[in-house]
């Protein structure tokens, strides 16, 4: 059975709310989805455009793995966006819609969808918030990257409806993770990497680096090489030049 889906019709971000609900010893597993949100966020503390209609989403979950396993769940997470979107694009969904390492999902190269994944928790009581936005009918126009909204492509259902969908094709590949590892996951997820094999630009807090985007290593840190030698990116902002 999935876990139950709470609608809120306006709220902060659904992460927020998620966060608060932990906090009082309420881990779910519960999705809470929010019509509009005042203050959405997404990675880095960056604001998300939020206007009704799009789908805004957050699955708190109790988590008994370790803090690198749930860092994981964003690949996971990122993985179901892609199926949900495949299903309604139709035919060559699979070769339109893309990931970008590492929380976001392109379509015809485009920002379409992002992630922001949360977690907390004393070992006994550790919780995972995995925040889900999906432009649906609109998009930002200041957005760091090109953005584009499914129903410039396609006829879009209800964000309702949409997040059934998504969470059905969450809760497989979650069963997958926890039963046989990352390394389906991860297999899935480079078969949809944005760039795999070219050139890109992994902006830091402290330099840029620019170089092959290789790989994928088993926790999840892209690999880019570069005429240094491999290196080994846990957290950076990556550009295509």
């Amino acid at each position: 059975m999935l876990p139950k889906v709470e609608t809120l019709t306006t709220i902060d971000s659904t992460n927020a709310e998620a966060k608060r609900r932990a906090g009082s010893s309420q881990r779910g597993p519960i999705w809470l989805r929010a019509e509009t949100q005042t203050a959405g966020v997404g990675r880095s503390g960056r604001s998300w455009y939020s206007p009704k209609g799009n789908l805004y989403a957050t699955f708190l979950t109790p988590f008994a793995g370790e803090m690198q396993d749930a860092a994981l769940m964003s690949f996971v997470a990122c993985l179901a966006v892609a199926e949900t979107l495949d299903g309604y694009i139709g035919s060559g969904g699979a070769n339109r819609v893309t990931l970008k390492w590492p929380n976001d999902a392109l379509l015809d190269g485009k920002k379409v969808a992002g992630v922001l994944l949360e977690a907390g928790g004393e070992q006994h009581a550790r919780w995972l918030a995995v925040g889900i936005g999906i432009n649906l009918i609109d998009k930002p126009t200041d957005a760091r990257w090109p953005p584009i909204a499914l129903g410039e492509v396609t006829e879009v259902p209800a964000a309702a409806e949409v997040l059934t969908t998504l969470a059905q094709n969450f809760d497989q590949l979650q069963s997958r993770f926890e039963t046989e590892g990352f390394k389906p996951i991860r297999t899935a997820w480079l078969a949809r990497a944005a760039r795999l094999g070219e050139r890109i630009e992994a902006r830091l807090t402290t330099e840029t680096l620019t170089g092959i985007f290789k790989d994928i290593t088993e926790d999840g840190a892209l690999l880019l090489a570069t005429d240094d030698g491999d290196k080994r990116i846990t957290a950076a902002d990556i550009h295509f030049p």
